[in-house]
């Protein structure tokens, strides 16, 4: 109702009520503004999941905005779902017949399945052979990637909101459709052109910090690449996490680079204080932990971080292309020269016997 009296106003989601003849019952006390507030929210995405299609076609700048502002706990199952069109696929009726089968990487899935949220309630019963069962059904799909161990931060998040089946079917899309599959491939190609994309931008927006870590031998891979692989569910405590996550539901991958720069904004300061040995220290206990209490100052410092799409796509990708064809190109006329290096001991060998 809050939406419809003012479409451009975001007021009812971030607690902030007009008083007018056409506002909600006013109240005194401020756990009952808080309960209206989630009963108009609870309205809000309830309306949204069932005319889903239409909030998709014509009002997706407004969905846009309440994903950034996080989709309430009951709801994102669903909506995941049908952010990434998972919701009828035909491999979910594949699912109950991969069960049966044994899989090649059953005993790399089973040691790392313990390290996976191992302080999370929800893993600590038989709950966490839905996370193996269900890597082991993926990796009879798709061969070439298999396991990796990356993903069963992804897969653990997923099944924590939804059932196996469920997540089994986002998981697949996650991986098709959202370039996760081309960063968890054995040759993790896709996540050394993130890293290089990364750099440009560190570069490019904070060059006083690239720098500081260029001169302390900092490598942008030791603190990005969990990011990267595991979209921050691995740096933040999941309450943060999971709303990184619900706009890389929506957005992609651009949100792993936006937060990514907007840490390092946050606290440059602090960084080019420190030598080698104190940044990995700081990246491990105190940049986790700054938006505990504000996952919305995070997400707000994001969207002001410059990104350009067409830059990063374009330029930057051809660039990388570039580069490792070059290095392939010098890798196999390294070969070439060692092979006709060892041809030739052997011909002086054996002319050395002759003689």
């Amino acid at each position: 109702r809050l939406l419809e009296a003012d479409s451009k106003s975001m007021r009812s989601m971030n607690g902030s009520r007009r008083n007018s003849g056409s506002s909600l019952v006013s109240s005194s006390s401020a756990s009952s503004n808080l309960s209206h507030l989630e009963e108009d929210t609870w309205i809000l995405w309830g309306r949204i999941v069932n005319e889903w299609d239409e909030w998709r076609k014509k009002k997706e700048k407004l969905l846009k905005e309440l994903i950034r502002k996080g989709i309430p706990h009951h709801f994102r199952a669903i909506v995941w779902q049908l952010l990434c069109s998972a919701t009828d696929m035909p491999v979910k009726n594949q699912y109950s017949e991969l069960l049966k089968m044994s899989s090649p990487c059953e005993k790399l899935i089973r040691r790392d399945i313990a390290r996976t949220y191992p302080e999370h309630e929800f893993f600590k019963g038989q709950d966490s052979l839905g996370q193996e069962v269900l890597f082991n059904a993926y990796s009879l799909v798709d061969r070439e990637v298999g396991y990796c161990q990356g993903s069963a931060f992804i897969v653990g998040l997923l099944l924590m909101q939804m059932p196996e089946e469920e997540a089994f079917c986002v998981f697949v899309r996650l991986m098709q459709e959202y370039r996760l599959r081309e960063l968890f491939k054995p040759s993790m190609a896709e996540l050394g052109l993130c890293i290089y994309q990364f750099e440009y931008m560190l570069q490019e927006q904070l060059p006083e910090l690239n720098i500081h870590f260029r001169s302390q031998s900092f490598l942008t891979s030791m603190y990005a690449s969990s990011w990267f692989l595991t979209l921050f569910l691995t740096t933040f405590p999941l309450p943060v996490a999971t709303r990184v996550f619900d706009i890389f539901m929506y957005e992609g991958l651009e949100i792993v680079f936006r937060v990514g720069m907007a840490l390092l904004q946050f606290n440059q300061a602090e960084l080019v204080q420190l030598d080698m040995e104190g940044m990995s220290q700081y990246f491990q206990k105190v940049i986790p932990h700054q938006f505990d209490s504000c996952p919305d100052k995070l997400i707000l410092r994001a969207f002001q971080v410059k990104y350009n799409p067409k830059k990063m796509k374009s330029r930057l990708e051809k660039e990388y292309a570039t580069i490792k064809n070059k290095e392939m190109e010098e890798q196999i006329e390294i070969k070439r020269l060692r092979t006709e290096n060892r041809l030739l001991k052997q011909r002086i060998e054996t002319l050395e016997k002759v003689s």
